[in-house]
């Protein structure tokens, strides 16, 4: 009951934040510009700078080994979820235009605008270490391969070529850069001079508010009462709510001691709820790109981003019982 409440009151935060963006965007404080400059003041500016100071503050040397180890299980659950999305997509009869999304819908989620911000919000910043794990396999799984499953179904089959062709400066985003030089840095021995060490825990502590005022505003245009629920929507849902995260716990609870290999609570507890986050907010755009149904995307989003605010005070409870 304890964790129940505990992850209800951290979920009522976003939420109030989230509704903050979407207020302010409703009445017009907010241009059409904004919510882009602002994920790229997260993504480039305040993330970066709020993974490297973490790193140095919950991260030794010695303890490097242990972390990478982790790599393991959400690479795994990646593969088996790609695995059962294309089977989906066969049973089911995903139509030409869905099926990259909704691969995508079940495999990668939103880790950035609000994963890292649940993840604070629940574990604090002891959890960094391990939402940075689960953040590099998402992002090459996004950027290698989900996006080409997106343009690999684009109907007009008009870009299937560029779905041959890796972007490979997506797939070294500077979120990553950031966590690649704090490693770095960190090997090091060289301790982080006190006004840097202010400086970059001042912008990384924007990533939480702009992130979830960034997903209101994303919600506002998108509009709440224009999505609709079909049988594929519902898929993808379930995809991402209860097969992601489901994968998770399957391999932790019984490939994770067959192995040998010992997770401390709080990476178990990091990996799971990671993997039952949001629809990726790019969706739309993608599916736009690659001639998809860009309405299914959007849907998609805005659903699956109402509903994790019920779906995490369920799966902290049962994180519990693991």
């Amino acid at each position: 009951m304890a964790a129940f409440l505990t992850s209800v009151s951290s979920v009522v935060v976003i939420v109030l934040m989230m509704a903050l963006g979407y207020i302010l965007r409703k009445n017009g404080w907010f241009d059409d510009s904004f919510s882009s400059n602002i994920s790229k003041l997260i993504t480039q500016i305040a993330l970066p700078a709020s993974i490297f100071i973490s790193v140095q503050d919950h991260l030794t040397r010695d303890g490097l080994g242990n972390l990478f180890q982790g790599l393991l299980f959400p690479a795994l659950g990646v593969v088996i979820g790609y695995i059962i999305a294309w089977l989906t997509v066969k049973i089911f009869k995903i139509r030409p235009g869905r099926r990259g999304i909704f691969m995508n819908t079940v495999v990668n989620a939103n880790t950035i605008f609000i994963g890292m911000p649940l993840n604070n919000a629940l574990f604090g910043s002891k959890g960094l270490s391990y939402f940075l794990i689960y953040y590099i396999i998402n992002t090459v799984s996004t950027w290698a391969f989900g996006v080409y499953l997106i343009y690999n179904d684009d109907p007009v089959a008009k870009n299937k070529n560029a779905a041959k062709k890796i972007n490979w400066r997506k797939l070294l985003p500077m979120p990553l850069v950031g966590f690649i030089v704090a490693i770095l840095w960190l090997l090091t021995g060289i301790k982080v001079p006190a006004f840097a060490a202010q400086t970059l825990t001042y912008v990384g502590g924007l990533v939480t508010p702009l992130s979830l005022i960034y997903i209101g505003i994303v919600l506002c245009d998108a509009g709440l009462k224009n999505f609709k629920v079909e049988r594929d929507t519902i898929l993808g849902l379930i995809g991402r709510f209860i097969l992601s995260p489901l994968i998770l716990i399957l391999l932790i609870k019984f490939v994770a001691p067959a192995a040998g290999i010992h997770m401390v609570s709080l990476m178990r507890e990091t990996f799971i709820v990671q993997a039952a986050t949001p629809a990726l907010a790019v969706l739309p755009i993608l599916a736009n790109e690659a001639h998809g149904d860009v309405k299914y995307a959007t849907d998609i989003v805005v659903m699956s981003t109402v509903l994790f605010i019920v779906v995490v005070p369920i799966l902290m409870t049962i994180i519990q019982y693991i």
